[in-house]
């Protein structure tokens, strides 16, 4: 599974109060690790849903991405793609 940046923001969030309401030390710097490797995760996850995006609007405006199954060209469709293109 890949998590979302809102899901990663959110995990971020959760160990900065952590961090921040506790009184033990060691709880404190592992809280705030674990946050700041949220937060990377988060970027990341950033990244790749804006390259979704642009992948999908690229395929939207080329044409590629098609609206039904009807829509594409049923001889570049085989069953038997050793042997050849069905012609219809």
């Amino acid at each position: 599974m890949v998590p979302s940046s809102a899901l990663c923001r959110m995990q971020e969030d959760i160990h900065r109060q952590r961090a921040a309401n506790t009184s033990l030390k060691n709880v404190r710097l592992v809280s705030t690790s674990a946050a700041t490797a949220w937060a990377k995760e988060a970027l990341a996850a950033e990244c790749r849903e804006a390259r979704q995006l642009r992948v999908r609007a690229i395929a939207q405006a080329d044409g590629v991405a098609s609206s039904g199954p009807g829509d594409c060209d049923d001889r570049l469709l085989s069953e038997n793609p050793d042997r050849g293109f069905t012609h219809p």
